[in-house]
């Protein structure tokens, strides 16, 4: 998506993607996980730095067939699990250039994503690079960077190779490393019960709940689609463990009991205590889906840092640019947004900058506007959400930075047929407009939770549902009756 944003700008001698998988899609690509967390899974997991990513081969997409011949391929391991459909109505997460297939539901399930993807990618192709991995990226005397990086090869220690750049944009996500909070008696807990308590970047189909007293920690989008799917196999209730209600709408069921947060695990009985008081004895399973660290392994020699406790991404620009130096940047931190649009938002606003179109503010008024997001979120967690309607706001805001950039077309200018001396006709083929929220996406976006429940009531039936009036919401009626209400009040 980047890449379609940098080549429009026509600037570029060379833009170099590198792809430490086989493919694009990044976390939308399934990886099997048939043993569940890994034995070295450490709990409590609060540590954001870790090592470099490492391939797993013996449950990769191998198989795939080449010229007759299978061969086979590295994965990392990714959140994917077997039932994941979007949380996101498809019409409202689409990238703003390319439709979704017509036959395709109106939350898509994981492998229309990642098809999307693919089809997506078609045209810029040419300049990934799959299967490397970057293992270093740090500042040269002459302010450019040195990017270290090695093949992935099965069996192989390749050597590595080091390339330089005018500009390095991280667009690697923050889905990786898991965070398991310190509770007290958790290590020893999980010490005692090897493998019950996990994380939900393992977790991959219900069934291997079946029969067994659960408990899910979190109520985010994860927990609770994850906890809707364990609760139909597991021994009731479901316990979901909860600091606060969640922005997803579920009806009370029988099946589920609400918790607050675990206050102490306790060895015997194997039983946990919540804050208000109560035990839960026999627990056969608690799943944590609690999120993840902020963790750039690659990018450790920077000083300042980027991270020091994983909660955020520190010394940046709009949650984009590294502030004491702007050529190296970051897309889509953020949290509880639309991850496409917001992401080709960003975009635009990179690759103008990095083509000499878009100034930046001084380093100081970058400073400023950290310390005041820092001031008004908190400089822990909170710091890259962007709750509705900051996510839609921002999008804009993003979209009128990048049509502010010289070459671009004002209002009066396009009465005018000019661009600071460049005619209209000239100034199409330069630089790619980014996506702009109107009344409808607005709408769309604050709905989303309750147009989500809708479609997951028709059950089976909801993967006949394409569009938004199929599961009884309408933009043009809502509008209509807004009129008719402003009528009335008249």
């Amino acid at each position: 998506m980047l890449a379609r944003y940098l080549l429009a700008e026509h600037a570029f001698s060379r833009i170099t993607i590198y792809e430490q998988r086989s493919n694009v899609g990044g976390i939308w690509n399934y990886v099997p996980c048939p043993g569940g967390a890994p034995k070295d899974l450490a709990v409590p997991q609060t540590d954001c730095h870790a090592p470099k990513d490492e391939p797993i081969w013996d449950h990769s997409n191998a198989g795939k067939v080449m010229d007759g011949k299978s061969r086979e391929e590295a994965a990392f391991m990714t959140p994917m699990y077997d039932r994941l459909e979007t949380n996101i109505p498809r019409g409202l997460m689409g990238f703003s250039d390319l439709e979704w297939p017509g036959d395709c539901q109106l939350f898509p399930q994981h492998e229309k994503v990642l098809q999307y993807i693919e089809r997506y990618a078609g045209d810029v192709r040419r300049l990934i690079q799959f299967n490397v991995q970057v293992l270093d990226v740090r500042l040269a005397s002459d302010e450019r960077w040195i990017v270290k990086t090695q093949t992935v090869k099965n069996g192989m220690q390749s050597d590595p190779h080091e390339e330089h750049f005018d500009a390095v944009v991280v667009a690697s996500g923050h889905f990786d490393i898991p965070y398991i909070p310190s509770v007290p008696g958790i290590e020893q807990w999980s010490q005692a019960y090897p493998g019950v308590v996990s994380h939900s970047k393992f977790y991959r189909k219900p069934e291997n709940y079946a029969g067994q007293k659960v408990i899910v920690v979190g109520n985010s989008a994860s927990g609770i689609d994850i906890g809707a799917q364990i609760q139909t196999v597991c021994k009731w209730p479901l316990l979901q463990s909860q600091k606060s209600e969640s922005f997803l709408l579920s009806d009370p069921s029988p099946s589920k009991q609400d918790k607050p947060p675990i206050a102490e695990y306790m060895i015997d009985n194997r039983s946990v205590r919540f804050e208000d008081g109560t035990v839960e004895t026999d627990v056969d399973a608690v799943l944590y889906c609690t999120g993840y660290f902020y963790s750039f392994p690659f990018l450790t020699s920077l000083e300042p840092p980027l991270v020091t406790s994983g909660e955020r991404v520190e010394n940046l620009y709009q949650h984009v640019f590294y502030r004491p130096h702007p050529t190296l940047s970051f897309l889509v931190l953020n949290q509880k947004i639309i991850p496409f649009p917001l992401a080709e938002a960003q975009a635009a606003v990179i690759a103008r900058v990095y083509s000499g179109r878009l100034p930046l503010p001084s380093e100081q008024e970058m400073q400023a506007w950290e310390d005041r997001v820092a001031e008004e979120m908190g400089a822990g967690r909170e710091f890259h959400v962007l709750k509705f309607p900051m996510d839609a706001d921002y999008i804009n805001f993003c979209h009128d930075w990048a049509m502010n950039a010289n070459g671009e077309k004002t209002s009066a200018s396009e009465v005018n047929g000019y661009t600071n001396g460049r005619s209209a006709s000239d100034r199409a083929v330069i630089g790619k407009t980014p996506p702009y929220w109107g009344e409808q996406e607005y709408w769309a976006r604050e709905r989303f939770p309750a147009i989500k429940k809708a479609f997951q009531d028709f059950g089976e039936e909801r993967h006949s549902k394409r569009t938004l009036e199929d599961v009884g919401f309408s933009f043009e009626r809502w509008k209509e009756e807004k009129a008719e209400e402003g009528k009335r009040l008249l």
